[in-house]
Formats: C-alpha cells, sequence, structure tokens
C-alpha cells in the first residue's frame, strides 16, 4: 500500500470505504488502522476495522475491534449487531442473543422519527459535514451540523466529542464543558474528552479542576504525554 502520512484521517477513512466497497478488505483494514493509529477515539473507524477482520477470517480479532468501539460509545447500536453476528458465527448463541436485544432497544430508543438505518445515516451525513466544516477552520457551522446530528442521534458520543471540539474553537469553552461532562458522565473512559474537559476547566480559570482531570487521564494511560504536558504547564500544585 502506498505511503498514507500526508493523507488527513477524512481522506484516509473515505480510501477505507472505497476499499471496503470494491471488497479489499486489507486495504481497507490497513487505512482505518492508519487512522485509529491517531484517533484511538473514533468508535465508528473501530466498527469497520472490525468489519474488516471479520471479513477476513479473524472474528476474535474482529470481536476486539468491536468492543474498542463500544468502549468508547455502549449506545453504538450497529456495533453491537455486528458483535452479534461474528458471536453467532462462532457458535456463541446467548451472548449474541444479548447484543442483538441491545442493539434493538437502542433502535427503537434513539429516535422514533427516524427508522435505525435511515437515523445513523443522516446522524453521520451531518456529522461528515461537520468534519468538512472544521477542517476548513469554519467551528461555528461545523457546530451547526453536529447538533443537527446529535438531534437525531443523541447518544453518539463520538460526535458529541467533535461537537465539543467545535465549541472550543469558537471559544465557548462553559458550553464545551457541559457537551464534555455529558460525554464522561456515559463513558468515563473517554480519555479524549476528558483531556478537552481539562482544557475547557482550565480556560475558565478552573485550574484545580483542570488538574484532577488530568491526573485521572495519566492515571488510565500513563504514556499520554498530551495530559503531562498540560500539567507541566499549571506547575506545582
Amino acid at each position: 500500500m502506498s505511503d498514507t502520512g500526508n493523507l488527513s484521517a477524512k481522506q484516509l477513512i473515505e480510501r477505507g470505504i472505497c476499499a471496503w466497497e470494491r471488497a479489499d478488505y486489507e486495504a481497507a483494514l490497513d487505512l482505518f488502522q492508519a487512522v485509529l493509529e491517531q484517533h484511538p477515539g473514533f468508535a465508528d473507524v473501530h466498527n469497520k476495522a472490525g468489519l474488516c477482520l471479520a471479513m477476513l477470517g479473524d472474528p476474535e480479532a474482529a470481536l476486539e475491534e468491536f468492543d474498542k468501539a463500544l468502549a468508547i460509545s455502549d449506545t453504538y447500536a450497529e456495533a453491537h449487531l455486528n458483535r452479534a453476528i461474528v458471536l453467532q458465527g462462532l457458535g456463541h448463541f446467548e451472548e449474541a442473543r444479548r447484543h442483538l436485544k441491545r442493539a434493538d432497544e437502542l433502535d427503537h430508543w434513539e429516535s422514533e422519527e427516524f427508522p435505525s438505518d435511515v437515523g445513523h445515516k443522516i446522524a453521520i451525513a451531518h456529522a461528515k459535514l461537520g468534519d468538512l466544516y472544521l477542517l476548513a477552520d469554519h467551528p461555528e457551522e461545523a457546530a451547526g451540523e453536529y447538533r443537527k446530528a446529535l438531534a437525531v442521534r443523541t447518544r453518539f458520543l463520538d460526535i458529541r466529542s467533535k461537537y465539543a471540539e467545535a465549541l472550543i474553537g469558537m471559544g465557548r469553552w462553559e458550553d464545551a464543558q457541559e457537551q464534555l461532562e455529558t460525554i464522561l458522565e456515559n463513558n468515563p473512559g473517554f480519555t479524549s474528552a476528558r483531556l478537552r474537559l481539562g482544557l475547557a476547566l482550565h480556560r475558565q480559570g478552573e485550574d484545580a479542576r483542570a488538574r484532577k482531570e488530568w491526573e485521572r487521564c495519566v492515571e488510565d494511560d500513563p504514556r499520554d504525554m498530551r495530559a503531562k504536558a498540560y500539567l507541566a504547564s499549571l506547575g506545582e500544585g
């Protein structure tokens, strides 16, 4: 595969989807893994990588990717569904039934206005447009698209994280804090959200609370150099 070092995450994902659509699952997997090296918090990319691994005949590795997607967002119905399909293939029928039930609950819970598949596509379409605006340094327009996505699928934590990023880009620190706290209430292990929460608190003069969040990041991942750098910027507590 050609060098992907100069490609943005968006470009890598688009190429991965194209490879998937032409049934080149190995190439698609390489591209999705390249994204995850830089953005491990992208639940949808973990899900896509899992699908590639399943098609390549590695169900155990596929399950690991679906687990990572669900660790980021337990309300990711598609990842529950894909996990159930792979589990059925392995003969783990009881566990598969639990994930199928969870996926069905989420489909009905998310939105009565939009059916599951349609609602997911609408939310993802708005999020992709938001990504484009964010890349073009237009955070206000990006925030508008992420809000539309969340109106359809309120529990998509990766989209809520991007919404918070757009709010930060607009200098709306208190609003970003609210979104990031919502994410962490649902998934305390969402490290990138906790890192941004510390930044939002710091910019509002809440250094003691910011320190606490960044220290938690280091506890969760001692290799996280970003959290260590932020802590160093605060000096001795």
